[in-house]
């Protein structure tokens, strides 16, 4: 079985997460992915970072690591370096998420598991919100930047998040249908939100570790 939790930022998708996976015993998979796949590319994060002269971006990361696992998807540039189109990026995400998925036992977070899952029965979709302003709040702390800065972040989060559904799955990210569950984490917080998650797995009949 597996948990996919998509969030609107700042709703505390990642630390519900971890609360989720430590109760039942599982894996988280959130920021991680890129060392996950640079793991199954026989890299270390280090490592991946070493090959180039700056600190490398999601993308570029995720292109390096899985142009060794998959080659068939990345054509090179003249440096030599992948070159990605967003789209291809998404499949090669798309081919990590179905192999993490089989794996079963996860948390994952983000990277549109509930429209690549969406036909499992395997797996329990959750979606996290929380009111603009708490989100507002929470980001202003989280990066140490004014609240108007805040309000942006937020704001071009949210719509980057919609406008990945709606332009690769033709989904609307925040219709509560295509998810089990929608959650308010401002008015259950993040130990009552993992609380009813948790719970809902268990009322499936699922073992914490099956």
């Amino acid at each position: 079985m597996i948990i996919t939790i998509s969030r609107e930022y700042a709703a505390g998708g990642s630390e519900i997460a971890r609360l989720v996976a430590e109760e039942l015993g599982w894996t988280v998979v959130d920021n991680q992915l890129v060392e996950e796949v640079a793991a199954r590319a026989g890299l270390t994060p280090d490592e991946v970072a070493a090959r180039e002269e700056r600190a490398p971006g999601f993308a570029e990361r995720v292109a390096r690591a899985l142009a060794i696992s998959t080659p068939e998807y990345v054509v090179p540039d003249a440096a030599g370096i992948p070159d990605l189109s967003e789209a291809a990026l998404v499949r090669l995400t798309e081919t990590v998420v179905a192999e993490i998925a089989a794996a079963g036992s996860v948390v994952m977070v983000g990277r549109a598991a509930p429209a690549l899952l969406a036909r499992s029965p395997a797996a329990l979709h959750v979606r996290l919100v929380a009111p603009l302003e708490a989100r507002v709040r929470r980001a202003t702390k989280r990066l140490g930047v004014d609240e108007a800065e805040a309000r942006r972040v937020v704001a071009r989060s949210d719509e980057n998040r919609e406008r990945y559904h709606r332009q690769y799955y033709d989904r609307d990210w925040a219709d509560p249908l295509n998810y089990h569950l929608t959650l308010n984490t401002d008015a259950l917080g993040y130990e009552g939100s993992a609380a009813v998650i948790v719970g809902r797995v268990r009322s499936m009949g699922r073992r914490a570790a099956d």
